[in-house]
């Protein structure tokens, strides 16, 4: 009677183990993660590829002098636009006066012998068929005029250098651009090529250098035989961090890659109608990415990196599908996605940071978290 009480006793407590595992099984079962899904579209979307990039000017120039001799004058504003042939300073001259009216009389001197000696050789000429001369004397007197002649081709030539001289003395602007703070003051002596008198450059239009690896050489030269006019595709960020309103175009590619860098450098010339771009200064370039176009975008916050490697979350009926995705450029909150998602699949912008790969999932909004109490 003990055994077969003892059996229904073993039997009872065996039943209610087997319910109460099943019931702790279903208390602890992970309840389904509520997100919002995105469904994946294309888009047109447009960006660019950022390079540093310095202004430089069109056209600079160092001004120095050619000639010797104290500053005596100086005929502008510093920081001034000046016009082409405009004198900007003057060397004292006297010197260079008085060595061009020396030459001058020496060249009359020497026109003057030259025609002397050139009437001699008539004059013997005419003795000389009449036989009434000498051949020698004859001789002697042509041998005077042309070396006469060249006399008074030295004496030109004289001229010539010390008028040209005399114009060193002036510094004029070689073409209309904005002039700098002059590094001489009046009564500075000047040392021929060596004195920095001041620096000139254009400002408009003006230009962008920026170096781009050799890999993209073909790329930009495909932008120059495109782009005839400006346009959209070249864009500027002032140091002050707005966007320059001019856009621009390639006007050169250097002749050969830097052998030790693997780069060549790249010009844009801008407008600069308002002087908003100064010689000099440092700016970001945007080019146009050529890969622009009818891309995938999704937002940025569906996206997890997870060492290096980037991956979204798709909603495929109740399960989430973990993806490796190839990401493009960020365009503000979204992002361009090359590869790893297609049209019309279902990705998930909420509630990811609690998924797992195969995770059970349910659409709706995800609960906020709620504020633990103090003591808890």
């Amino acid at each position: 009677m003990k055994n077969k009480y003892l059996s229904i006793i073993l039997l009872l407590g065996s039943a209610a183990w087997v319910s109460c595992s099943k019931s702790n099984k279903k208390s602890n079962a992970v309840p389904p993660t509520p997100v919002n899904v995105q469904e994946v579209t294309k888009t047109d979307a447009k960006y660019y590829d950022q390079f540093a990039g310095t202004v430089v000017a069109v056209n600079t120039v160092e001004l120095r002098a050619q000639v010797s001799g104290l500053i005596t004058g100086i005929y502008f504003k510093e920081g001034d636009v000046v016009p082409k042939g405009k004198v900007l300073y003057e060397i004292d001259r006297r010197l260079y006066e008085a060595t061009l009216r020396q030459a001058e009389a020496n060249l009359q001197s020497a026109k003057a012998s030259a025609n002397r000696a050139q009437k001699d050789v008539d004059r013997y000429s005419q003795l000389l068929k009449q036989d009434a001369v000498a051949r020698q004397i004859y001789d002697n007197a042509l041998a005077t005029s042309e070396t006469s002649q060249s006399q008074v081709a030295a004496a030109a030539a004289q001229v010539a250098s010390a008028r040209t001289n005399l114009g060193f003395a002036i510094i004029r602007a070689p073409f209309t651009g904005r002039i700098g703070i002059s590094q001489v003051r009046l009564g500075t002596q000047i040392v021929p090529g060596s004195t920095l008198l001041n620096t000139i450059s254009s400002e408009n239009p003006i230009a962008v250098d920026f170096v781009v690896d050799e890999g993209n050489i073909s790329r930009f030269v495909q932008l120059q035989d495109k782009v005839i006019k400006a346009d959209s595709t070249f864009k500027v960020k002032l140091p002050d961090g707005t966007n320059y309103k001019y856009p621009g175009k390639i006007s050169v590619i250097d002749r050969g890659v830097n052998d030790q860098t693997g780069t060549i450098k790249v010009r844009i010339r801008f407008p600069n109608p308002k002087n908003q771009l100064i010689d000099g200064m440092s700016c970001v370039l945007s080019v146009l990415n050529t890969a622009s176009g009818n891309q995938i975008v999704i937002p940025n916050k569906a996206v997890i990196e997870q060492m290096g490697e980037y991956f979204v979350y798709v909603a495929k009926d109740t399960i989430a599908h973990q993806l490796k995705v190839k990401t493009g450029p960020k365009l503000n909150e979204n992002i361009v996605i090359f590869s790893g998602l297609k049209v019309g699949d279902k990705v998930i912008t909420e509630g990811l940071q609690r998924l797992r790969d195969s995770s059970r999932i349910t659409l709706g909004q995800p609960k906020a978290p709620q504020p633990q109490q103090a003591g808890k």
